[in-house]
């Protein structure tokens, strides 16, 4: 289930806090609770990418996406996401999340997000590429700068996320088509 209390005190702490321009750090707290654990009694990585939402919905109050989406009738969402696993989180161990946009191009807005231990080692981190929506498709991320009020051109994009662009432009869509039996088959 969706972590519905925890998104509301994200929601009401980004609230109180100081605006911020889009590639400007948001951090939140959190703590992994046991309803959030795996098998191996660790953070399950599905429920890491859920506290990953709430990061991000804090940042778009701050930066003032969220007013401009419910003014718009606009919606949000995640277009691809590449993340990487290094350092577990446990039971009632408590982390901060830090997002920030990096860049964007004609379609897309491309966010990384990182969960921090309380020994400052990095637990995960995350490039999600996010799209805003409306009943015709995808909203170019420069008509949403300017419902927010915010003009300031993209960051140059790092050399990592280019290549990660690049890469996706590659991957095949749909995915696979034949079945595991249709290939065994062909196979023989």
């Amino acid at each position: 289930m969706f972590p519905f209390v925890r998104l509301v005190k994200d929601l009401v702490i980004a609230r109180r806090q100081p605006s911020i321009g889009l590639t400007d750090m948001h951090i939140s707290h959190h703590m992994v609770w046991p309803w959030d654990l795996d098998g191996f009694l660790e953070l399950n990585n599905g429920r890491a990418l859920t506290l990953y939402d709430l990061g991000r919905l804090g940042m778009g109050v701050r930066a003032g996406l969220m007013t401009a989406l419910t003014a718009e009738k606009w919606g949000l969402t995640m277009a691809g996401s590449s993340v990487r696993y290094r350092r577990r989180l446990r039971a009632f161990e408590r982390f901060e999340t830090r997002s920030r946009a990096v860049c964007w191009d004609d379609r897309f807005v491309y966010i990384e997000q990182s969960m921090w231990k309380t020994d400052g080692e990095c637990a995960s981190h995350v490039l999600y590429r996010a799209a805003v929506t409306d009943k015709n498709g995808i909203v170019s991320p420069k008509r949403v700068l300017d419902a927010m009020g915010q003009t300031e051109p993209s960051p140059e994009t790092p050399d990592w996320i280019a290549a990660w662009i690049k890469a996706e432009a590659l991957r095949p869509w749909p995915p696979m088509q034949e079945t595991p039996t249709t290939q065994l088959r062909t196979a023989a």
